[in-house]
């Protein structure tokens, strides 16, 4: 079942990261702006601080996954169940299905999420700020290691696998095939860039990744537990 559920995060990061695009697309732009022209020139010299913050980003996902997967497993010692990791299988089977729909662009609830992460966003938005101008390639990893908390209701679908985990670990590995998904569109620029949007912005590839997702989740819903 965990090998679905990474591979459920890894799509839906690549094919979703058009929505990162349009939640970061704009910092990374602040980030590039503020550089030297030398810098800003070269993709060579310009590649350290986009993957500096990419990384950074990653690590806040992983470090959200591990408390998770921790906070979550905690939880589920506590149901009144005799076998708890079966609730957890269905959880985490629902939340992939209503991934599935999201992606596939026919359920957007996900959004309310994002309203109420915009609270605690609020909060440590300050932080980023603290990092502009981007000066050297460890205030982008700074940068990205704030900004990967901005309320994203794609991040918190993939999220919720996370809590029902079996473990820290395996929510901060779960966090950590997504964020890998988004690099490939974050990190390019260019003609490259603008066909992967155009890609992933293709209604039917985002509902063949949907119906992906979507059959991984019915998989875990309904295959029995294996002793």
């Amino acid at each position: 079942m965990m090998t679905l559920t990474l591979l459920s995060a890894f799509i839906a990061g690549l094919v979703g990261s058009t929505h990162c695009v349009g939640m970061c697309g704009g910092i990374v732009g602040m980030l590039t702006m503020s550089l030297p022209n030398n810098i800003r020139q070269s993709y060579l010299r310009l590649i350290p601080y986009l993957l500096n913050y990419n990384i950074g980003r990653i690590i806040s996902y992983v470090i959200a996954g591990m408390l998770a997967g921790f906070l979550g497993s905690q939880f589920v010692q506590w149901l009144p169940f005799t076998n708890p990791s079966v609730i957890a299988k269905w959880v985490s089977g629902f939340f992939m299905i209503i991934l599935g729909l999201y992606i596939g662009a026919w359920w957007q609830a996900l959004t309310i999420l994002e309203r109420i992460g915009a609270l605690f966003w609020d909060k440590i938005k300050p932080l980023g700020q603290k990092f502009l101008p981007v000066k050297n390639p460890l205030q982008a990893l700074g940068l990205g290691l704030v900004w990967g908390w901005l309320p994203c209701g794609l991040v918190y679908a993939v999220l919720s696998f996370a809590i029902v985990a079996k473990n820290a670990w395996d929510g901060g590995l779960l966090m950590l095939a997504f964020g890998l998904g988004t690099l490939p569109m974050l990190l390019t620029m260019g003609a490259a860039a603008k066909w992967l949007i155009k890609l992933s912005q293709n209604i039917t590839i985002r509902r063949i990744a949907g119906i992906i997702i979507i059959s991984f989740g019915l998989i875990m819903l309904f295959m029995p537990k294996h002793h």
